[in-house]
């Protein structure tokens, strides 16, 4: 590569037929396949790089002289065309960047990336695994579980905060669901379908058909609407197995997934309070994230007024929610305009997970209607609308975000009892008995190990606080409280350690706030 560069290699685009490229590279199966699916008039392009020839749609930089700093950062192995049933191959992966200092920059985050690796995190605290009797579905262990039920949980307080009611709808949906919402010519591909007494069934891969078949089971007046519906039901995309990645990629997962069915006249309001909810909670997560505003498409569905209030009504929720906004022309989706939130967690990386768009078509192909104010039937909109997203890829994201080292309201291990020596076993143990009565998980070390191994044990272990205990805390009912950082906040009476561990939790703070304590 360092002699491609030296040698100053021009990239030079080459246009061939059909029949050339197939005499071109008849000893490569794989482009001959390749090419062999193109229509006979199709021009084909190569790019030639010194001794290179080889099929690509370019563009390139003009020469290889450009790239000053090249590295290689990763091989993995793949399938031909994805297909598990084909050919395996080995992908290489390569970056280069104007310098040295930019490259090295990279390579550092890029390692620091892969300490922080969910996976790797996941199996050391024993959160999840995941085994080949079930490809892409996640096995959450009880730490995990802990951390994934805080999270839902989480978000339901503000769905009751907001004004959403939750609902439970069905797994499993005859085709003619998706026939009507349009999924099973779009989407059939990546659904897990089956037959029941001769009839095509599915699993659902999203939840808003069985919403709008909950909104039009009865008549509804402009009274009722906006209606919020919430749903953390299960759901699964048949992925390809060389796509699953950890819990970022999965074929069974769930949704912070709601539908509001609201008045053309409401989408403003309903916006705004949706961007309110999602500031704050990013604000919990300490979570930076952009948003853009992305208009009508070419080839867009409805009628152009529609859109122009749709738009309008975005835009104006954009600039009352005060954050920072960029405009995407024609990045909308047929069905309505949308706003795409893009979240970047410690290390800088960006991610999709939150969204809401709104959806003019649904309504009218589950042929939804309500009774406005006037007794005539009109349309609803629908806004759909995530802020975790799938809760499986949000886990990952914190769990790369924090490194591992979970803030209080969230750590499926939050305090760990030490006793100095047999004879205060059984006051740990009250004291474990007494955190645990109040929803904190506490775990106590009754090993034989001394005492500064069981406080590193802990530390390694990700507790947020490490509590001593000998003769002297047991007389005066205190503990000896440390954190997992090594910093020893010294003796505390127990009533005064609940009452700050729960002000903690209850606040979901991002830091500690023991060094209050005695103040």
């Amino acid at each position: 590569m360092q002699a491609s560069i030296k040698e100053k290699h021009r990239f030079e685009r080459i246009q061939i037929t059909k029949q050339e490229a197939l005499g071109m590279f008849s000893e490569n199966k794989f482009k001959i396949e390749m090419i062999e699916a193109f229509p006979e008039t199709e021009i084909i392009t190569c790019y030639r790089c010194g001794p290179m020839v080889d099929l690509c749609t370019g563009p390139h930089v003009p020469d290889t002289g450009l790239l000053k700093a090249v590295g290689v950062n990763n091989m993995s192995r793949a399938f031909w065309r994805a297909d598990v049933n084909r050919e395996p191959l080995q992908r290489v992966y390569g970056i280069t960047f104007p310098d040295d200092k930019e490259l090295k920059a990279y390579q550092h985050r890029m390692e620091e990336a892969k300490k922080r690796d969910h996976r790797n995190i996941g199996t050391q605290q024993e959160l999840f695994f995941f085994d080949p009797v079930s490809p892409g579905s996640c096995f959450f262990l009880p730490n995990g579980a802990r951390i994934f039920n805080e999270l839902m949980g989480f978000i339901k307080e503000k769905y009751w905060e907001y004004g959403y009611d939750e609902v439970v709808s069905p797994n499993i949906y005859n085709f003619s669901l998706w026939e009507t919402s349009g999924h099973a010519a779009h989407y059939r591909e990546n659904m897990f379908g089956f037959q029941v007494e001769k009839a095509d069934f599915g699993l659902k891969p999203m939840n808003c058909p069985g919403h709008c078949v909950m909104f039009g089971h009865r008549n509804r007046s402009y009274r009722e609407l906006p209606i919020r519906m919430a749903d953390f039901g299960v759901l699964h995309r048949n992925e390809y197995s060389g796509a699953l990645s950890g819990l970022t990629r999965v074929r069974r997962f769930q949704q912070d997934d709601a539908h509001i069915f609201c008045r053309p006249d409401q989408v403003r309001q309903e916006i705004t309070s949706f961007l309110k909810m999602l500031d704050e909670v990013y604000h919990i997560f300490g979570l930076e994230y952009k948003m853009a505003l992305s208009t009508r498409p070419e080839g867009f569905l409805g009628e152009t007024s529609l859109w122009d209030q749709a738009e309008a009504a975005l835009e104006e929720a954009l600039n009352i929610a005060g954050h920072e906004w960029e405009l995407n022309p024609g990045d909308g989706a047929f069905y309505g305009p949308k706003i795409d939130i893009t979240v970047y967690d410690a290390l800088k990386r960006k991610f999709q997970c939150a969204t809401v768009q709104l959806d003019f078509q649904l309504p009218i192909r589950f042929d939804l209607e309500y009774v406005d104010e006037h007794g005539d039937r009109s349309r609803p909109v629908i806004v759909h609308r995530a802020i975790l997203g799938s809760v499986e890829r949000m886990f990952a994201i914190l769990t790369e975000h924090f490194a591992g080292k979970w803030p209080f309201w969230l750590s499926p291990r939050q305090v760990m009892l030490v006793p100095i020596h047999e004879d205060v076993f059984e006051y740990c143990e009250e004291v474990r008995l007494e955190l645990r009565k109040i929803g904190l998980h506490s775990a106590a070390d009754l090993s034989n190990e001394k005492m500064q191994k069981k406080v590193r044990n802990a530390q390694l272990a990700q507790y947020n606080y490490i509590l001593v205990c000998g003769k002297s805390e047991m007389s005066a009912r205190t503990v000896n409280v440390r954190t997992r950082d090594n910093v020893v906040h010294g003796e505390c009476p127990l009533d005064k350690l609940m009452e700050t561990l729960l002000k903690e939790k209850k606040t979901r703070s991002l830091t500690s706030s023991f060094e209050k304590v005695g103040e």
